[in-house]
């Protein structure tokens, strides 16, 4: 039996910065430790109470508005999570990436114009806890451009994965089976792909 909530303890450490003229910056470490770990049991779908669990990183974020109509956004997180028991299989919590970076690039209002650019990147992460079988990284970039038509009448277009990354949006490794296959199955990676290039044309009256 597993009580629903688990106890959990935590604690950061932050500074934040506009000494820059124009410039937001924030810089955190950070140190979280659970009780019990969640674990995907992706045969089944669902999860399961794991070992406990143990995660320290830090954090930085800055946004600059080199000009009036624009800013600029960096977001970047650094990660180590292990389970805090040892375990023959190994101590990687599968599916906690080490790194994670997003960026992105705005125009709020040129004229009629308005446009951003947007960049994220996930590192590469275990998918088992001896870290034998790891995801790929994958970096996706989303840009999308208005037009006010009329001060009610917007157009907007949006371009998903421009450069048609092919990568996955996640990925599991964990045993399952083919009518062809044995009956205890077979360890393998699933994965769930990324969109492929897309885009999505809205148009906006405000009544």
């Amino acid at each position: 039996a597993a009580t629903p909530l688990v106890r959990s303890k935590g604690a950061e450490l932050g500074l934040r910065s506009e000494a820059v003229r124009d410039v937001q910056s924030s810089l955190a470490l950070w140190y979280l430790t659970l009780d019990s770990e969640l674990a995907f049991i992706g045969d089944a779908g669902t999860t399961e109470a794991g070992r406990p669990s143990r995660r320290y990183g830090v954090e930085w974020n800055t946004r600059w508005r080199p000009l009036p109509w624009m800013f600029v956004d960096l977001d970047a997180a650094w990660t180590h999570a292990r389970f805090s028991e040892s375990a023959p299989e190994g101590d990687y919590i599968p599916g906690a990436p080490e790194a994670v970076v997003s960026a992105g690039a705005a125009v709020e209002r040129f004229g009629p114009w308005s446009g951003a650019l947007f960049l994220r990147y996930i590192s590469a992460y275990p998918l088992n806890e001896s870290n034998s079988v790891r995801a790929d990284a994958s970096t996706i970039v989303d840009g999308q451009v208005g037009y006010s038509i009329t001060p009610r009448l917007r157009l907007r277009l949006d371009v998903f994965n421009i450069f048609n990354a092919n990568t996955n949006d996640i990925t599991y490794y964990y045993t399952s089976r083919l009518p062809n296959e044995p009956d205890e199955g077979v360890d393998d990676v699933h994965f769930h792909p990324s969109e492929p290039r897309s885009f999505r044309v809205t148009l906006t009256y405000r009544f």
